[in-house]
């Protein structure tokens, strides 16, 4: 703008072109954040704290059968995501629901529905209980504190983590704004598996070894399929152990950051069901609250946490990967019956179905023994400490000779 009377002053071309460069680099650069972000959170959903678990599932399989089932499981999930965006693109939509809702009708959509909300929910539930047995016990080993203070009990953790953490995390409304804390909760991740790597380098020619250690197979081969993300490998540690409780520590704060993903997947599903995918700031924050608030007293209830997985898995887990993906295809894929997909989705849904009647018999019937924190036979007094690092390489062997003795006694 100029004085009265005088023509406008127009900026320099370069000075405009200039400041399109600037928009645009900074465009750009929210655009490359936001990706950044996207992939952080992908690969914290993914891996998380699961990768610890892995180990459990070998062993209800048998090693062997354990890696073959894991490659099948891992292709198995990649060939679902294949049926689905193939889906996506003969019915004219671009999510799940949206496909579902397509090809069977609102029932189809209301039982996905209740399925992706039960899975990241019961995700949540057992990430709490892992959470106050974890950190419990890296805060017993705290000099000077006693062991039975409700301070640093399971109960008050689990309240206290999700009071100070996880629900002020899950209040975000945009989940690339948890990019940097999936990075870190990835990270931790690495730094646990150096942990017990550098563990079985330690200790594992001194451990003696099972009977059953290399059966091909095993009776609950069935439930390692639906539950190929359960169990914590730190249980196998003893408590006096520096490392691996600085791993303990770890590994309940990756949980705590893994936890706002799973939140923001149960949001998700009610607000599209209810509130039709928008939610506004007041029902954004009630509807949070209410999510966080019984799964913390779900879990507050329960201490066990293997029924709960090996259920969420045969439940939820197998329709959602096998049985959905397949029958969504089948039925509006006009590909000949010798299709090569065709032929894969037949036979991916029936064992979807195997899996999830099988497995659910068999975790009602059968189930595992819940160790409710106790330690294992060889961190007992009588077989001394064999892994606190605070113990001289002398000591350390003659303890674990001992402790060989007394095994095969």
């Amino acid at each position: 703008m100029g004085y009265p009377g005088q023509r406008p002053v127009i900026p320099p071309q370069s000075h405009r072109d200039d400041r399109e460069t600037l928009v645009s680099e900074h465009k750009h650069k929210g655009k490359t954040c936001r990706q950044s972000a996207a992939v952080f959170n992908v690969v914290n959903s993914i891996i998380g704290s699961g990768i610890i678990g892995l180990p459990y599932s070998m062993k209800q399989a048998g090693f062997p059968l354990g890696l073959l089932l894991l490659f099948w499981v891992s292709y198995v999930t990649d060939f679902s995501l294949i049926l689905l965006i193939k889906g996506a693109a003969l019915s004219g939509t671009d999510t799940y629901q949206s496909l579902v809702n397509r090809t069977f009708g609102f029932p189809g959509y209301l039982l996905l529905s209740v399925l992706q909300f039960l899975y990241p929910f019961i995700a949540m539930i057992s990430y709490n209980i892992i959470t106050g047995d974890t950190l419990s016990k890296v805060f017993q080993r705290i000099p000077g504190v006693d062991p039975e203070n409700l301070l640093i009990g399971r109960h008050f953790i689990i309240v206290l983590s999700t009071v100070v953490f996880t629900l002020p995390l899950s209040l975000y409304r945009d989940i690339a704004k948890l990019g940097k804390i999936s990075l870190i909760s990835t990270v931790l991740t690495t730094l646990i598996l150096g942990i017990v790597v550098a563990r079985v380098v330690s200790l594992g020619p001194h451990i003696p070894k099972t009977e059953d250690a290399w059966i091909f197979a095993k009776p609950n081969a069935i439930q390692a399929v639906g539950v190929m993300s359960f169990g914590d490998l730190f249980e196998n540690y003893c408590r006096n152990d520096d490392l691996v409780t600085f791993g303990r520590f770890c590994y309940g704060v990756t949980v705590i950051l893994t936890y706002p993903i799973e939140c923001f997947v149960t949001r998700e599903v009610i607000a599209n069901v209810f509130f039709g995918g928008n939610l506004s700031s007041v029902f954004h924050i009630i509807v949070t609250v209410v999510i966080i608030t019984v799964a913390t007293l779900v879990s507050l209830l329960i201490d066990c946490l293997g029924i709960v997985l090996e259920l969420n898995g045969v439940l939820c887990a197998a329709p959602l990967i096998f049985i959905i993906p397949s029958a969504c295809y089948l039925k509006l894929s006009e590909e000949p019956r010798t299709h090569s997909d065709k032929i894969m989705s037949c036979v991916m849904l029936p064992i979807g179905a195997v899996v999830m009647a099988v497995g659910f018999v068999m975790a009602v019937t059968n189930p595992q023994d819940c160790s409710h924190g106790q330690e294992m036979f060889y961190c007992s007094p009588d077989n001394f400490s064999l892994t606190n690092i605070s113990t001289s390489h002398f000591q350390l062997t003659t303890q674990l000779s001992i402790l060989n003795i007394s095994i095969f006694q």
